[in-house]
């Protein structure tokens, strides 16, 4: 049977009869993602169409999707709404269906910034807010294990930060979900660090940032750290210079 690594959804094309795709926003190893729209009602929906290989048995999507269904009341959670499953080259290829985020992913949002950097009080805000998210996912023993900017969306910055996650890796049997929830701590940590500028203005920043990326010193960060909820506390009892 052939090996599907690429769709290729045309704007325009009507899948299963009630989506007509709008274009595609995303491809990972396990499938692509693509913007659609409801015939009926217009509404717009993300979908992410998981390839064969990649899905056996569809034990990568009902996995996937349970466990956004154990996330649904987690703020930066997308919220899942329903499996569907069309033709495609002679094989079944399985999508789950969302709500579609208006916003930009954190790299897009970052490059529109003066140096492509923040200033400390900005990034702390950042943080926060993505620290937040990620202790109500913590608090149900799940965890994000693959934090980056290209798997945030920025969804509205005002006074506050409104973040989505893109996508999110599976638990399974073989991993150690303490293990992987310290990386996601570790993680927001560099994210941090990245958002500052990263190297070239770490030297210059204030001393409560430093206190925070710990020289990126994995170690370190977790001696400090130990959650999400350490992280957000001492965010919360900072005082700064």
């Amino acid at each position: 049977m052939e090996k599907i690594t690429s769709f290729n959804f045309e704007a325009g094309r009507i899948l299963a009869n009630k989506y007509e795709v709008i274009q595609s926003i995303g491809k990972g190893w396990e499938g692509e993602v693509y913007l659609l729209r409801e015939k009926n009602t217009k509404i717009e929906r993300a979908a992410k169409f998981f390839f064969p290989h990649q899905n056996k048995n569809n034990k990568s999507l009902v996995r996937y999707a349970k466990k956004l269904h154990k996330l649904r009341h987690c703020s930066m959670v997308i919220q899942y709404l329903s499996q569907e499953t069309i033709w495609f080259r002679k094989q079944p290829i399985n999508f789950l269906v969302s709500e579609f985020v208006e916003g930009e992913l954190l790299s897009d949002f970052m490059k529109r910034q003066k140096g492509k950097h923040l200033d400390p009080y900005t990034a702390l805000h950042l943080l926060y807010a993505l620290v937040q998210g990620m202790e109500e996912i913590h608090q149900l023993r799940e965890y994000h294990g693959d934090l980056h900017t290209e798997n945030i969306i920025v969804e509205r910055f005002g006074l506050e930060f409104h973040l989505k996650l893109v996508d999110m890796y599976h638990w399974d049997q073989s991993y150690s979900r303490p293990e992987n929830i310290k990386d996601d701590v570790c993680d927001m940590v560099r994210l941090f660090y990245e958002a500052l500028g990263g190297a070239k203005y770490y030297s210059k920043q204030p001393g409560v940032i430093k206190e925070i990326c710990c020289g990126l010193k994995k170690t370190l960060i977790l001696k400090k750290f130990k959650s999400a909820k350490r992280l957000k506390n001492f965010i919360e009892a900072l005082q700064w210079e």
